[in-house]
C-alpha cells in the first residue's frame, strides 16, 4: 500500500462526520427560508415585532360586536377549519319506525306532475265541472302521478259546497279507504261537515273520535265549529257544551266561532242568561274577539222587535275599536242591511274604506263591495251602484282597493239581469284592461246574456274568446250554447270552434259533438259533419249507438254510407302492439293481459252485461264512453 493511500485511510478513521451537525445546519437553512424574520446567528437577532393588540371579551357597543361576528364569518368562508374539509363518512339511513302512523302529505309534495295534475283538477272545478274534474282525479290514482291530499281534498270540498253529499262522502272512502292515500286534518273535516249537514251527528262523532285514535294528529278548531253546529242542529246542545269544555282541556285556545256556535243555540232557545255567561267567558279567555258575536246578539235582538238592544250591542262592539277583519264586518254590514240600518250600515262601509291601508291593514275585500252594490241594484239606484263600486277611504293614509274578479264578475251579473250590456260590457273591458283574467262564469254570463238579446254574433265572439284561452266549456253549457249557433245559421263557425276545442286538453264532452254533428246533418253539411265524426274517433271520445244510427240514415240518403264506414273504422287509430288501456284498468300482467275484477282480458274491454265500448279507450280527464250492445 502506499503512504498516500495509508494517510487517508488514517484521516477518515481520526475525524468521522458528524450526522448531527450536519442535520442542524440543514434545519436551520430551511428555516430561514421560510421565515426570515426568525432569529439568525450569523446577522444577530432581528427586531421584534410589536405585540398584538389585546383585545378583551367585551364590546363597547352593538355594531362593534356585530362587526366581529361579521368578520368571524367572513375568516370562516376564507379559511373554513380543518375539519370542516375532511370528507365525512356517509351516515347510515334513518330507519322508519314500520309501526309508525304515515304523515299526510306536505306542501312541498306539490310539485312537478302533482302540481300540473292539481292545477288541472282546480281548473275544473272553476269552471263547475265536478264529473270530469272528479274522473281525473280518480284516474290518477291508478297512474305513475298520485294525487296529493290536497288535490283529493279539492274536489270532496267542491262537492259538499255543491250539496252533493254522498259523492263527497265516497270520494273520500275512494281515496283515504281504498286507494291508500294518507288524509289530513282538513280531509276529516270536509268528511264531519258533510256527515252534519246530512243529519248524521252520530257518523261525524264516530270520524271524530278516529282522529283521536289513530291520526297522527289532532283535531282542529275548525273540527269543534261543524261538530257543534251539527249538534246543535239536531238539538243536542248540552253534548255542543260537552264538546267545547273539552277542546278548551286539550289545550286549543277560546276559538269565537265555537262560541258563537253555542251563543246562538241558547239564544234560539231563549236562554239570555247562558248565552251572556259563554260571552262573557270568551271576553276573559281571548281579549280581541271575533265581532260575529256581536252580530249573532244583533240578529236575535232585531227578530225580538228590540231594536235598541240591538244597536247598543252594536256600539259596544264599535267602542272597544278593534281592527275587525272583512269577513266579520260583512257580517255586521248584512245584519244592518238585513234589519232597515241603512245608515249605519254606509257608515260603517265608508270607515272600512278608511281603515284599508294595505299591506298592513286589508279592511275591505270583494265580498265588501258586492254587497253594498248589491243593495243599491236592490233599490234601484244603478248610479249609486257604479259609485260604490268604484268608491274609496277619503281619510289620509287610505289607499283603493284593488277589485278582483269576483267583484267585477259580480256587476256584471247585476247588469245582465237588468238588461244593461253595454254597462256590462264597459265593465268587462275595464277588468281585461287591468290585466285580469274573466273566468269561467263571467263569460257564461255575458254570454248567456247575448244570446237572451239575440246577439248572435256578439255571442259566438264571446265564446271564441272563451275557448282560446283555454277555459273550460261544461257540457250542459255548449250543448246549449252550440245549438243556438246551429240554430241561427252559425254552422261553419260551430265546427270551427269545436275543432279548436279538440285541440286542447281536456277534450269536449261527447254530448257537444253530438249536438254539433245532428245540427250539421240536419243543415245538409254532411262533410263537416264527417270531420266532426272523424274527430271523435281521433280523440277517442265514442259514438253513441243513437248517433251512428242517426248518421247513417243521414248518409244513406245520399248513398254515402262507405265513406261514413271508413272514418268510423276505430282500427284506423289503433297502434299496432300497443292496445289502449281503458279508465281503472290495473297495469298488464306479465302475462300481457289486464287482470282486474270487472275487466275480461279479450281483444277489447268489456264490461258485466256483455257490453263493450265503441272506440278505443279514452284517456283520463274525458267524459266516459258511449256503450253498444254485443
Amino acid at each position: 500500500m502506499s503512504l498516500f493511500r495509508l494517510l487517508l485511510l488514517r484521516s477518515i478513521n481520526r475525524d468521522p462526520p458528524k450526522p448531527a451537525a450536519s442535520l442542524l445546519l440543514t434545519h436551520f437553512f430551511h428555516n430561514v427560508a421560510l421565515n426570515p424574520t426568525s432569529e439568525n446567528p450569523i446577522q444577530g437577532p432581528p427586531t421584534p415585532p410589536p405585540p398584538p393588540p389585546q383585545r378583551s371579551y367585551a364590546f363597547t357597543s352593538a355594531e362593534e360586536a356585530a362587526a366581529e361576528r361579521r368578520r368571524r364569518k367572513r375568516r370562516l368562508r376564507i379559511e373554513p377549519p380543518i375539519h370542516a374539509l375532511r370528507a365525512s363518512a356517509p351516515s347510515a339511513p334513518l330507519t322508519r319506525d314500520p309501526n309508525a302512523p304515515r304523515l299526510p302529505d306536505s306542501t312541498s309534495a306539490l310539485v312537478g306532475h302533482r302540481l300540473n295534475l292539481h292545477n288541472r283538477v282546480q281548473s275544473l272545478i272553476r269552471a263547475s265541472d265536478l264529473d270530469a274534474a272528479s274522473l281525473l282525479a280518480r284516474s290518477s290514482v291508478f297512474s305513475s302521478t298520485r294525487p296529493t291530499v290536497f288535490t283529493c281534498n279539492a274536489i270532496i270540498a267542491a262537492m259538499y259546497r255543491n250539496k252533493r253529499f254522498n259523492e263527497a262522502i265516497a270520494l273520500f272512502h275512494f281515496f283515504f279507504k281504498q286507494s291508500d292515500l294518507v288524509p289530513n286534518v282538513v280531509s276529516y273535516n270536509n268528511l264531519i261537515n258533510t256527515h252534519c249537514d246530512r243529519g248524521e251527528v252520530d257518523i261525524a262523532i264516530q270520524v271524530y273520535h278516529e282522529i283521536l285514535e289513530k291520526a297522527p294528529f289532532n283535531p282542529s278548531p275548525v273540527t269543534y265549529r261543524h261538530l257543534t253546529k251539527g249538534l246543535i242542529d239536531a238539538g243536542r246542545i248540552g253534548e255542543a257544551v260537552d264538546l267545547l269544555r273539552e277542546m278548551l282541556n286539550k289545550g286549543h285556545g277560546a276559538d269565537s266561532l265555537v262560541f258563537n256556535n253555542l251563543i246562538s243555540g241558547f239564544l234560539n232557545l231563549g236562554n239570555l242568561d247562558k248565552a251572556n255567561e259563554l260571552f262573557d267567558e270568551l271576553k276573559e279567555r281571548c281579549l280581541v274577539y271575533d265581532g260575529v258575536v256581536n252580530a249573532t246578539f244583533m240578529e236575535w235582538w232585531f227578530n225580538q222587535g228590540k231594536d235598541k238592544e240591538a244597536m247598543e250591542s252594536y256600539k259596544s262592539l264599535l267602542d272597544r275599536k278593534f281592527k275587525m277583519p272583512p269577513p266579520t264586518c260583512n257580517t255586521l254590514l248584512e245584519v244592518l242591511l238585513k234589519h232597515g240600518k241603512t245608515k249605519e250600515a254606509w257608515t260603517l262601509f265608508e270607515d272600512m274604506l278608511d281603515n284599508h291601508t294595505p299591506p298592513n291593514t286589508q279592511a275591505v275585500n270583494s265580498d265588501t263591495f258586492n254587497i253594498m252594490v248589491n243593495e243599491c241594484f236592490k233599490l234601484g239606484n244603478i248610479e249609486e251602484a257604479i259609485k260604490t263600486f268604484k268608491k274609496v277611504g277619503t281619510k289620509p293614509g287610505s289607499k283603493p282597493f284593488a277589485m278582483d274578479v269576483a267583484g267585477y264578475n259580480n256587476i256584471i251579473t247585476r247588469f245582465c239581469e237588468h238588461g244593461m250590456l253595454s254597462e256590462a260590457e264597459k265593465f268587462f273591458q275595464e277588468l281585461c284592461g287591468k290585466s285580469l283574467s274573466p273566468d269561467v262564469p263571467m263569460y257564461r254570463t255575458m254570454i248567456d246574456a247575448y244570446l237572451k238579446a239575440e246577439r248572435v254574433d256578439d255571442a259566438l265572439r264571446s265564446f271564441t274568446k272563451m275557448v282560446e284561452t283555454g277555459l273550460r266549456v261544461v257540457a250542459s253549457f255548449g250543448t246549449r250554447v252550440f245549438s243556438e249557433f246551429l240554430k241561427n245559421g252559425k254552422n261553419l263557425e260551430a265546427a270551427t270552434l269545436l275543432t279548436k276545442m279538440g285541440e286542447k286538453e281536456p277534450k269536449p264532452d261527447a254530448s257537444i259533438y253530438d249536438v254539433v254533428v245532428r245540427g250539421l246533418c240536419n243543415a245538409d253539411e254532411l262533410d263537416k259533419s264527417l270531420d266532426v265524426l272523424d274527430q271523435m274517433m281521433k280523440y277517442s271520445i265514442g259514438v253513441t249507438p243513437a248517433l251512428q244510427d242517426f248518421v247513417r240514415g243521414a248518409f244513406g240518403k245520399v248513398g254515402r254510407t262507405e265513406e261514413l264506414d271508413r272514418v268510423l273504422n276505430e282500427n284506423r287509430w289503433r297502434f299496432p302492439g300497443r292496445q289502449p288501456r281503458p279508465f281503472g284498468q290495473s297495469p298488464r300482467s306479465p302475462s300481457g293481459h289486464a287482470e282486474m275484477g270487472g275487466w275480461q282480458s279479450s281483444g277489447s274491454p268489456q264490461m258485466a252485461g256483455g257490453q263493450q265500448f265503441s272506440g278505443p279507450s279514452q284517456v283520463p280527464g274525458q267524459q266516459s264512453l258511449s256503450w253498444r250492445s254485443t
